[in-house]
């Protein structure tokens, strides 16, 4: 991945952190950040969701920082975000169930955390700081394309806690001038993203029940559809995000997807196909708190950020199918 870098600016005077970094996207971004080279990419993960093998691919880069802790604690915020010129705050508990099962935990993490974190780099004098905002903020509006003006009201704890990661940025970047810049992201995937526990995502529980020749199980009648979107080009909006210099794309969120919209049924039979798999499915009931149909105008984050995403859903279901077929021990592998 990565052939082509996605900025024009020099990296080497810069100090990135990314919380979550042991994470699918942060260790995503820092291997991006690594290869076109950043001065430094300092890391925090408390590793509830993160994993060190994620970031031990990058050990022997004297570059790399790697802090264990947690967003929720201010002197850990505040040791992480020292001397920091960007942040991109990746760090929060995911999962609608998670969040219906677990409300309060949910909300601790990803409120009181974010505000943590928006405190510490206020304090510490952070240039730019870039966040991971979600598609579940759009809740039950039934418009499609989702526009980012346009909001429903939430379906879950979790798209409540992503919404008021939004409403706090707004009120940061107001109240204390800081520049600030929100990533809705519509269902990210790809290369270590992981299939293991409770809460795993659909695409990398597909994959390894194809791979297992194990029946996957899909929500409902399969035909919700999603704006499916391969990591790099999430890694490509948190690069343009963190180094955008148009006064007027500051203090904004943007979605960031491809503007394709596939249905479960179709992004699994993409998966077979490039498997050569014959192996059906089995269908399950719906699940609480999840929209029905989702699908982005990514315009705005064209016009302001420069976003054009070069991967559509079936090159990156098929590199990511590549990536675990070659990486099973990897993958099993777990901490």
């Amino acid at each position: 991945m990565y052939e082509n870098p996605f900025h024009e600016q020099p990296l080497d005077n810069l100090t990135f952190l990314i919380t979550g970094g042991a994470g699918f996207i942060g260790s995503n971004i820092v291997e991006y950040l690594l290869k076109y080279g950043v001065k430094k990419v300092r890391t925090l993960d408390n590793y509830s969701n993160g994993f060190h093998k994620n970031l031990a691919l990058f050990s022997d880069d004297n570059r790399l920082e790697i802090i264990e802790g947690d967003i929720r604690d201010a002197a850990t915020c505040a040791a992480a975000c020292a001397g920091v010129d960007v942040v991109l705050h990746e760090a929060a508990l995911g999962s609608v169930p998670r969040s219906i099962k677990d409300p309060v935990l949910t909300n601790d993490v990803n409120v009181g955390g974010f505000v943590q974190m928006l405190t510490a780099a206020k304090d510490a004098g952070v240039k730019r700081f870039v966040y991971a905002a979600s598609s579940s903020t759009y809740g039950d509006h039934p418009g499609l394309p989702k526009v980012e003006d346009r909001i429903g009201k939430p379906l879950s704890p979790y798209a409540v806690t992503k919404y008021a990661n939004e409403l706090y940025a707004d009120v940061f970047a107001k109240t204390y001038g800081m520049e600030i810049v929100g990533l809705r992201y519509f269902n990210i995937f790809g290369p270590r993203q992981d299939p293991g526990g409770a809460y795993a995502a659909v695409i990398p529980l597909f994959i390894d029940a194809i791979l297992q020749n194990t029946p996957p199980t899909l929500n409902g009648d399969g035909g919700q559809t999603r704006d499916f979107t391969f990591v790099e080009n999430c890694v490509e909006a948190n690069i343009r995000a963190a180094l955008v210099t148009n006064p007027e794309a500051l203090g904004q969120v943007y979605n960031i997807a491809v503007g394709d919209r596939t249905s479960l049924v179709q992004m699994y039979d993409i998966l077979r196909e490039e498997a050569g798999s014959d192996l059906e499915p089995r269908f399950g009931p719906d699940r609480a708190g999840d929209i029905r149909d989702s699908l982005a105008d990514i315009s705005k984050a064209n016009r302001l950020l420069g976003y054009q995403p070069q991967v559509r859903i079936r090159e990156g279901l098929r590199q990511t199918l590549a990536w675990f077929k070659a990486n099973q021990a990897f993958i099993q592998e777990r901490n």
